[in-house]
Formats: C-alpha cells, structure tokens, sequence
C-alpha cells in the first residue's frame, strides 16, 4: 500500500469526503490544502508530503503518524535524531521492526 492509498482508505473509513478532508489538513500558514492537491496525494501523483503535513494527515485522519511515515517510507522526525550512524545498528533495528510487525505487536517488540 503507498502513502497516498493509505489516506484514502483511512479517509474513506472516517466517511469524508475528499473536499472535508482537504478543510482539515491546515499547511503551516494555516490555509487548507486544496481538494485536487489530495487527489493528488491519493493517486500517486504526487509524492508523500513533508513532516508537517503528514502530521496533520494523521491528526485529521485519527491515524499514528508512524504509519503514515511507514507508508510513506520516511523514519518519524522523533527517532532520526537518535537513529545510530552505524549501518548495521540500523539494519538490525529495522530487522527488529519487521518480526514485531509481522507478529502483529504493531512494531512493539515485546
């Protein structure tokens, strides 16, 4: 699933409409996005946005932004500044991520 299909399915879930939900995503200057720019955004035409208005995809859409970063293939802004120069420390957190995921712990290793 891309970034952009994961909106639409959760805005389809919250039954709103692609106009509603384009009112609620506010850009750093306050305005709305625009109902095309969403269409945009759920049919691939455009890549996923940059960290703020990911973060207000998810607050709109009631969805965690981690998903949203998962999706769009982007590590949360909080985690990038600890994330370890070390490539194979990132491969095995990345490893460790996955068997959480795939154990339906959502990432949480337990």
């Amino acid at each position: 699933m891309t970034f952009g299909q994961a909106v639409a399915a959760a805005r389809k879930k919250k039954q709103l409409s692609q106009k509603q939900l384009a009112s609620l995503v506010l850009k750093e200057d306050g305005a709305p996005i625009s109902p095309q720019y969403l269409n945009d955004i759920e049919r691939d035409r455009r890549n996923p946005p940059g960290d703020f208005l990911l973060s207000q995809f998810a607050k709109a859409l009631g969805v965690p932004e981690e998903y949203f970063y998962y999706q769009a293939h982007q590590i949360p802004p909080k985690y990038r500044q600890d994330a370890p120069d070390n490539p194979v420390k990132i491969r095995a957190a990345f490893e460790a991520f996955a068997r959480s995921y795939r154990r339906g712990e959502g990432g949480r290793e337990k």
